[in-house]
């Protein structure tokens, strides 16, 4: 049986503005935080490398790159030959939607409650980062043609990018200076940060804990996110792709 899928270069469009507005976010937060750096007279290069060292950062970088990647794809494939992704683009696909998704989860479950200064934080750009970001990911994820199914494996693909971000976090922490503070150690949330009281029990210890967590998390996610690649390919071949 044929499945009905949007037009290839109607979602084509739709993946360039996604990828669009989330590029906008995180360079009208970028502007702010680094110009407030320059006024403030802190380090510049610091509070740069700082900023790209968030995984919600990271997430909405990766998401543009894959966003722009997959709607320029779709529009070179056209209706007659985008029936299936090539693999490399589907697995990068299930990456950025799984980061997202957690980006999501736990801004809006660990952290929206923390207070942060007046005037750091752009109101809009954080609401297109944490929550307008993830949901077009998911709609991607839900309604896009042409998505492959991938085999189990993609899941470890998936894990990859966060456990290398948990190991160059911890390990930077501690080396890093924070430029607002003066502080000799600087992490990118404070569940990572073993000197602060967020975690319990106290220490490593409670970073060990939140980390494994977070991991359980996102291989969750990312085996939900396999799954529905692997049952919309089962649901549906071929998928017919409108025009």
């Amino acid at each position: 049986m044929t499945r009905w899928a949007p037009a290839a270069g109607t979602w084509a469009a739709v993946r360039l503005a996604s990828a669009g507005l989330i590029l906008a976010a995180v360079v009208a937060q970028a502007r702010v935080t680094i110009s407030g750096a320059v006024d403030a007279g802190r380090d510049v290069a610091l509070t740069t490398v700082n900023f790209f060292s968030f995984f919600t950062i990271l997430s909405n970088v990766g998401s543009v790159v894959v966003l722009t990647w997959a709607g320029v794809w779709l529009l070179r494939a056209g209706p007659a030959r985008a029936r299936r992704e090539p693999l490399s683009l589907a697995v990068a696909l299930a990456c950025v939607t799984t980061y997202m998704a957690i980006t999501g989860v736990v801004y809006n479950v660990l952290l929206r409650g923390i207070e942060l200064p007046q005037g750091t934080t752009v109101a809009w750009s954080n609401e297109v980062l944490h929550v307008v970001g993830p949901a077009l990911l998911l709609l991607d994820l839900f309604l896009s043609p042409a998505r492959r199914g991938l085999p189990w494996r993609g899941v470890l693909a998936v894990l990859a990018v966060p456990v290398v971000w948990i190991g160059y976090t911890l390990v930077r922490g501690p080396l890093a200076t924070n430029p607002v503070t003066g502080a000799g150690s600087w992490y990118p949330y404070p569940f990572l940060d073993p000197a602060t009281p967020v975690a319990s029990p106290q220490g490593y210890a409670g970073v060990l804990l939140y980390v494994v967590g977070i991991a359980v998390a996102i291989g969750a996610v990312a085996a939900g996110v396999v799954a529905l690649t692997r049952l919309r390919e089962r649901g549906g071949i071929p998928e017919r792709v409108g025009t």
